[in-house]
């Protein structure tokens, strides 16, 4: 569905990526692992139109889309969860969601929708965002994601810095959202098992090079730490 071929970004004079090429399957899920500084989030923000290339190509359903803008994207049926459990902190919880889903056809509905994935959000739905958990936070990015009702979703480090019990139940919702089809994720991630078990392929990423790929699954796992350990 995906596909990002060759791809050298960066910021200003400094060169992040290194003709890096990912895919993302239809319906499926492809996992990004690696160290920090290793160029993940560069990769997400260039996937989603934040970073223009200095060379290569982002191609959606076919379409080369990398002069796009970032609304142009989300026009395309992309959304993109940054680090750092986003939210706008003065709002409450369902004020976010429907700051997203106004004016947006079905936005009701798909505001309801991600209320049943997060059922946490609609017991806090009058709390400001600000005074929620991290881990609520994250779940609240997650949501206002899902209420514009992407076909392609990405993710960077949804688990990061979360407490155990909310980790699972972001793993589990990140699954069950893959498993009922009509939606592609691009995970960077750095619970290894996480990611493998949600993945169709992973790309491991060093220095802005991917240094191994392969499918996902359990069988993965052993190879991806020893690439990670490098």
């Amino acid at each position: 569905m995906l596909e990002i071929a060759a791809v050298r970004a960066g910021y200003d004079r400094t060169t992040v990526l290194h003709g890096v090429t990912v895919a993302v399957p239809e319906d499926g899920v492809a996992a990004v692992l690696g160290h920090n500084g290793a160029g993940k989030s560069t990769l997400l923000r260039t996937a989603m139109g934040l970073i223009r290339p200095m060379a290569g190509s982002v191609l959606l359903d076919g379409e080369d889309i990398t002069r796009l803008a970032p609304h142009q994207r989300v026009a395309r049926g992309m959304a993109y969860v940054p680090q750092g459990q986003q939210a706008f902190p003065h709002l409450t919880t369902a004020e976010n969601l429907r700051l997203v889903a106004d004016g947006r056809t079905g936005g009701r509905a798909a505001v309801a929708e991600a209320l049943d994935l997060f059922p946490v959000l609609r017991e806090l739905s009058g709390r400001r965002a600000g005074l929620l958990s991290g881990g609520q936070r994250q779940q609240l990015a997650i949501a206002r994601a899902l209420v514009t009702r992407p076909r392609l979703l990405l993710l960077d480090e949804p688990t990061e810095g979360i407490q155990p019990s909310v980790v699972a139940e972001i793993e589990e919702t990140v699954l069950a959202l893959t498993r009922r089809g009509g939606l592609s994720v691009l995970l960077v991630e750095q619970h290894v098992g996480f990611a493998l078990r949600a993945a169709q392929h992973y790309y491991v990423l060093e220095t802005g090079r991917v240094t191994s790929s392969g499918e996902g699954g359990g069988d993965a796992e052993q190879t991806v730490r020893t690439a990670l350990s490098v």
